[in-house]
């Protein structure tokens, strides 16, 4: 008797184990013809990622046109627009499919500007924006060099 259940938990835990990696880890993706890592979404969900992305860079506009015109208060405000509450629209099935890397830069990202809106608004200075939004955009260039999101097959 101990060992069927011995046998069992073994067998549920590589199940639980493939499962984990196959969707949180590896996420649905494929080799891309120009050496990155094409993501494999269907079309509504590639229209949210890109979407989102779409969300940053209009972000990061605002954020430099407010430290242009020495704003903190729309700096704060253009930073927590991306920030992390933006994320929680994205559904479990959508985050089941990225792979862990690009979740990870993606978290990152979204607190990066969560970060930024707390900084400038307990200062009032836009002096120290530019420095936090090179880091910022750092993801945004690791992962546009790393990923692309491709239509499923």
């Amino acid at each position: 008797m101990h060992r069927i259940c011995w046998s069992l938990v073994l067998i549920l835990t590589v199940a639980v184990s493939v499962l984990v990696y196959l969707f949180v880890v590896r996420g649905t993706t494929a080799p891309a013809s120009d050496g990155r890592t094409a993501i494999l979404l269907a079309p509504g969900e590639r229209d949210l990622v890109l979407t989102e992305m779409r969300g940053f860079l209009a972000a990061v506009q605002a954020i430099t046109e407010g430290v242009v015109k020495q704003d903190p208060a729309a700096v704060a405000a253009a930073a927590r627009l991306a920030g992390a509450p933006a994320q929680h629209s994205v559904p479990a099935s959508l985050v089941g499919k990225l792979p862990l890397p690009f979740k990870r830069l993606g978290f990152d990202t979204h607190g990066r500007f969560d970060q930024l809106a707390l900084n400038v608004q307990q200062f009032g200075d836009t002096s120290q924006v530019l420095p936090e939004l090179v880091a910022l955009m750092n993801n945004c260039v690791a992962c546009h060099a790393a990923y692309r999101i491709d239509l499923e097959p």
